[in-house]
């Protein structure tokens, strides 16, 4: 385990651990993500709405801004679409809670697997069908022109919220509006939202031109509705969409998870307790990871993802039917996907994938490719592309992820003339094409990947740490403090923290041996539990002394807590 401290200037450090009364550690980690001074420790552990710069210059936003709140004003029918991942989901829930709030007519839709990615022209028909005048698509919209075009044919005007790339200009796009900080014209200084942020930032503008209009004021009109109501859903769907965890992000998220925790949404209480996150237990960022985004997946990923958005938008009494539906689907979920999985490594036996990982195969549930694909980047460090293809029809449906260094949505464009539809951004992406096409797909993408591999430089295999500490010094006090610094992701990793020459004083395996928990002690009398996920199989035997790079996290059982650290990696030394 090769580790270098972070360099960073001492008495910057020492000057503003003393002013926060903070340990030392702590400080070093404030430094290292770009927190110089007292008030800017402060927002960034106590992030405030009031913090949030205005939508001026996001592109599109006034007109959106203007057009819903006349829908709204007017009673107009108004179809909410949501894609069927979490962002999308909870898009869709947001916009549809926080519209009804205002009195308004919503009928709301997700996307199903079977019909496509992204909004299509059978949702814009049905939107028709159900009388609706307006259409707002949330995670979806901007790629999904054939759509645009068929909506607007039926005399329905369709405002879309989505933050994926825009294709390139050559036509006026037939959106109403189009809400995406990646237009040409945008000049809002962050782009790294979520869908789901942007749909807040909406909804918010919303509220205050209706209020500016005097609506919340006439007779029998709803009270103004508090859109920090709103802010758990943006929390889900900005950590399951992987976006960067900084800027807008970093507050609205924080706030969020605020919420989360006090399960103030009765669809999220059922889903944390259908998961088993019992209620001492804290919901932070790696719960929404493992726990709440997976089971909100699911459904999409087997078929229609209405059960989810039933979920978030469900009352006390119908909560815990709709969680238990989830939680069904999930663990169908993890069966499809451990059978592809095993199958895509048949496929790529010993042999080196080269550049690029692509394998498909007939049958293969397009909703779990993107998993798998995932995965596979963890087994083999380099992008891959994970394909489903229809056995009947031959279209093959497939989903990429990527380590550092390779931009999938670049790579795709490359390789654009072998499919038939790409989409996404730089760290995910999906696409279709024809069965015959795969071969000369898998070919392109390997030059192409290998072409981005090499421009971004070597990866260095020494890891970075932010402080190196004492056993003694790792307590509750401590571990307190760095959470604080959280929620972790994107651009706000969890902070990693090194103590050297530890004593293991006992070794167990669990998760049937995928898992290490150790007991270390300093020679004196300090002594810690260790736990190290996906660490099982390394040889560390009672007696041995070790390296650690961890992040101290505060663990509770039955009743008690007390201070773990959470291995990131070790050495035997």
């Amino acid at each position: 385990m090769q580790v270098r401290l972070r360099a960073l200037d001492d008495a910057l450090v020492a000057r503003l651990g003393a002013a926060l009364r903070v340990k030392p550690a702590t400080a070093r980690c404030l430094v290292a993500r770009g927190v110089t001074t007292p008030t800017e420790a402060q927002g960034f552990i106590d992030p405030r709405l009031a913090a949030l710069r205005p939508p001026a210059g996001l592109a599109g936003m006034p007109d959106a801004v203007g057009r819903i709140a006349d829908a709204v004003e007017r009673r107009e029918r108004i179809g909410v679409f949501g894609d069927y991942d979490v962002d999308g989901v909870t898009t869709a829930a947001l916009l549809t809670s926080f519209l009804r709030a205002c009195g308004a007519s919503v009928e709301p839709a997700v996307a199903a697997r079977e019909a496509g990615y992204g909004f299509t022209a059978m949702a814009a028909a049905d939107f028709s069908a159900r009388g609706c005048s307006l259409v707002i698509t949330g995670d979806c919209g901007t790629s999904d022109l054939d759509a645009l075009y068929a909506a607007a044919a039926a005399g329905i005007e369709v405002v879309v919220i989505d933050h994926h790339t825009v294709p390139a200009a050559g036509r006026e796009h037939p959106a109403k509006v189009l809400v995406n900080p990646f237009r040409a014209d945008s000049s809002f200084p962050f782009r790294g939202m979520a869908s789901v942020g942007l749909a807040f930032y909406v909804a918010a503008s919303v509220r205050t031109e209706l209020r500016d209009r005097g609506y919340f004021r006439k007779p029998g009109a709803r009270p103004e509705p508090d859109v920090r109501d709103l802010l758990d859903l943006v929390a889900l769907g900005t950590i399951a969409d992987l976006v960067p965890l900084a800027a807008e992000n970093r507050i609205l998220t924080s706030l969020g998870m605020k919420r989360l925790h006090a399960r103030t949404r009765p669809g999220v209480a059922a889903l944390l307790a259908a998961a088993g996150v019992g209620l001492d237990r804290e919901v932070d960022a790696r719960c929404v990871a493992w726990k709440l985004a997976p089971r909100i997946n699911a459904p999409g990923r087997l078929g229609a993802a209405m059960p989810s958005l039933h979920l978030l938008l469900a009352g006390a009494e119908e909560a815990a039917v709709h969680a238990q539906a989830l939680e069904d689907a999930n663990q169908e979920r993890r069966a499809i996907q451990e059978r592809v999985l095993a199958e895509a490594l048949a496929q790529l036996g010993d042999r080196d994938p080269g550049a690029a990982i692509v394998v498909a195969g007939e049958g293969w549930a397009p909703g779990v490719v993107g998993i798998v694909a995932a995965k596979l980047v963890d087994l083999y460090q380099r992008p891959a592309f994970v394909i489903g293809i229809d056995p009947v029809s031959g279209v093959g449906r497939g989903s990429a992820r990527t380590t550092g260094g390779v931009n999938l949505y670049e790579a795709l464009h490359a390789s654009a003339g072998h499919m038939t539809r790409y989409g996404g951004h730089a760290a995910a992406a999906g696409f279709t094409l024809d069965r015959a096409n795969v071969e000369a797909l898998a070919e392109a993408l390997g030059g192409t990947c290998s072409r981005l591999a090499a421009g971004s430089g070597p990866v260095s295999t020494v890891r970075e740490v932010d402080a190196e500490v004492r056993l003694a010094e790792v307590d509750e006090r401590l571990a307190q403090e760095l959470a604080g610094l959280g929620p972790f992701g994107q651009q706000n990793i969890a902070p990693v923290l090194v103590t050297r020459g530890a004593r293991v004083t006992a070794v167990r395996r669990v998760g049937d041996g995928a898992h290490l928990k150790l007991t270390v002690d300093d020679g004196s009398a300090t002594s810690r539990g260790c736990i190290g996920f996906r660490l099982g199989e390394r040889p560390v035997e009672v007696g041995m002394r070790v390296d650690l790079a961890f992040v101290p996290v505060i663990s509770s059982w039955q009743g008690r807590q007390s201070t773990e650290l959470e291995l990131s990696d070790l050495e035997v030394v």
